[in-house]
């Protein structure tokens, strides 16, 4: 026989009603009692039975997740990153009770397309946007429509209307480039993706600020933008034309930077001994590959957790203040770092550090 909703009640020693709360994430019931509530629903086997609340609530307990548009589909398959975001996510639904939703386009287009049927169809009751990008069509109609939303990432306009999670990416990649200055490193290279995405232009940013502040002169060919995998290799390449080869590099995401170390194999050149790589997102492929990068470790589980706490909120309360959750990022030392000598001129006699 099925169980209901009072034969929770009567184990849980609450009433019927608080049950329903409880189900419906009520921000009037204690966390308290809520754990001990969903602890006997788990003891005793209870599903909610979503589509008879939907229709009595006009809920679907479903949140849909914007996927960031990636012109390389082995990038956008392969990215643990999002992966880990995904899972932050994932972790605070099922603690609520919530089922997620994920667009499938392969353009922006199509994901403008997936966007606009969770929200016409009303098939979600908030929406994760995984992404901050200049003339982004989703977050403005999600705006016009006014459904509860949170951004991972800065928004670049109307930041006071929009929940978002971050991280400091500008101090991030301050930090980064930094961790290198402080290593003898002069000659610093920069490798991102799509620079039309705020996370990009914040670390160049940051990237520059660093530079300047120790006396660095900024020097545009130092900066390259890759788009696909199949671009990795002419990058290094025109790197390591340059008459003044950078010694180290500073790479914006984990699939990159094993691209790079792959590119830079391939050609004989040896990390760290001919030259550091510092990337961006600690991720299990970071830590598997060989050797070990050092990277900048942006909690993107946090990440995801933090934005499906913000979508929850407004979903429960509508007037929620719009505010910004900024993540710590901090780098992980690993084995793809070197320290130079002091002339900077040449990797003889280096040492970890």
């Amino acid at each position: 026989m099925a169980i209901t909703i009072k034969d929770v009640a009567k184990a849980a020693n609450v009433a019927p009603s608080t049950v329903s709360r409880v189900i419906s994430d009520s921000r009037h019931i204690s966390e308290k009692t809520k754990k001990k509530v969903r602890q006997v629903m788990n003891e005793l086997g209870y599903h909610t039975n979503l589509n008879a609340r939907g229709l009595v609530q006009q809920s679907t307990k479903t949140l849909g997740v914007v996927l960031k548009y990636s012109e390389s589909d082995a990038w956008k398959l392969g990215n643990l990153f999002v992966s880990e975001v995904l899972q932050g996510i994932s972790a605070h639904c099922q603690q609520h009770g919530y089922s997620i939703m994920i667009t499938t386009g392969s353009t922006e287009e199509e994901i403008y397309k997936d966007v606009g049927r969770m929200v016409q169809g009303k098939q979600v009751d908030g929406i994760i946007v995984l992404y901050a990008k200049k003339n982004d069509k989703v977050v403005p109609f999600l705006l016009e429509k006014a459904i509860p939303f949170s951004v991972v990432g800065k928004p670049m306009e109307r930041m006071n209307e929009i929940m978002f999670v971050d991280n400091d990416n500008m101090q991030a990649a301050k930090d980064a480039t930094e961790f290198l200055i402080h290593r003898n490193h002069s000659r610093i290279g920069f490798i991102g993706d799509n620079p039309t995405f705020q996370v990009i232009q914040d670390r160049v940013e940051g990237y520059y600020k660093a530079l300047e502040e120790h006396g660095i002169r900024r020097d545009a060919s130092y900066v390259k933008f890759v788009h696909t995998p199949e671009e990795e290799g002419a990058v290094v390449e025109e790197f390591l034309i340059m008459e003044a080869k950078p010694t180290a590099l500073v790479i914006s995401t984990p699939l990159q930077g094993v691209g790079v170390l792959k590119a830079l194999h391939k050609r004989g050149v040896h990390v760290p001994d001919e030259i550091s790589l510092v990337v961006f997102n600690k991720t299990l492929i970071t830590e598997m590959s060989i050797p070990v990068l050092t990277s900048i470790d942006t909690e993107a589980f946090q990440l995801g957790y933090e934005a499906s706490r913000g979508v929850v909120e407004l979903i429960n309360n509508p007037d929620t203040f719009k505010r910004s959750v900024i993540i710590p990022a901090k780098i992980e030392p690993r084995e793809s770092h070197r320290k130079l000598t002091k002339d900077n001129s040449s990797v003889i006699n280096v040492t970890m550090e």
